[in-house]
């Protein structure tokens, strides 16, 4: 963790230069409470990536103040490639993003939370996910052993312990564009931690507090197949990942 001193800048300052991505798919009853509790007034720019909804999730965000960029090529890493993209090409990009699930809105009422160690010489930050009484924020027991098992996995092949893999996080624009992220679907937060080891990024982990939804229903942790598919992914990224690692360390 990196300890804040008196004068240092905090997350506050970095607002302005912030974008929020949230990936999106038929999240219009959940969402609403997200994009509420952001102080949309003071960031860059707040992007929902429609991942091929068929509710009102872009309708919905575009009423409250949101950029809604489409992506109808179904997987959460292609809709958060879709948000980097646009971002990218906007005249004055931002110089970090918050990414944020569509459902959890003490996430998004929470960003200095990531932002302060970025604003004190962090590259990337994780919200590790922390439930009423400091236990685990995931309600779902295979999802929580799942999780578990690829994040001691990971520990053994790569020599960095997680203590979680929280969609809430926050990335210098710099950092991000130094992974060259590719992973269009469940892999998508883990190899980022991964890539971000290995380019040697400076990585913080916060605990951040994680309730039940605002609203809907889970794609993955509440269906046990959805779990084991998202269960496989990780270890073929895991194993991608550990194979490019076999390569030249990039400078």
């Amino acid at each position: 963790m990196i300890a804040a001193r008196p004068g240092q800048p905090s997350g506050r300052d970095l607002l302005p230069r912030t974008a929020v991505l949230i990936p999106a798919l038929d999240e219009e009853q959940a969402l609403p409470a997200v994009l509420e509790a952001l102080p949309v007034d003071r960031l860059h720019s707040v992007i929902v990536a429609d991942n091929g909804s068929t509710d009102n999730t872009a309708a919905v965000a575009r009423a409250l103040g949101a950029i809604v960029v489409r992506e109808p090529r179904r997987g959460y890493g292609s809709a958060c490639l879709a948000g980097i993209r646009h971002l990218s090409d906007l005249p004055i990009p931002p110089a970090a993003i918050v990414f944020l699930d569509a459902d959890h809105p003490e996430s998004a009422a929470r960003l200095p939370l990531v932002l302060d160690p970025l604003a004190r010489g962090a590259d990337l930050v994780l919200g590790v996910r922390v439930g009423p009484g400091g236990g685990t924020g995931n309600r779902h027991m295979h999802a929580r052993w799942g999780n578990r098992i690829v994040l001691v996995t990971a520990r053994l092949l790569f020599g960095r312990s997680f203590r979680d893999l929280a969609p809430f996080r926050a990335i210098r624009m710099g950092a991000l564009e130094r992974l060259v992220m590719d992973d269009r679907d469940w892999g998508w937060t883990l190899q980022m931690q991964l890539r971000a080891v290995r380019h040697r990024l400076v990585i913080v982990e916060v605990d951040a507090p994680h309730l039940p939804r605002a609203g809907g229903r889970s794609k993955i942790s509440g269906r046990l197949g959805m779990s084991l598919r998202v269960g496989a992914k990780m270890f073929y990224t895991l194993a991608r990942e550990r194979l490019r690692a076999a390569g030249p360390r990039p400078r």
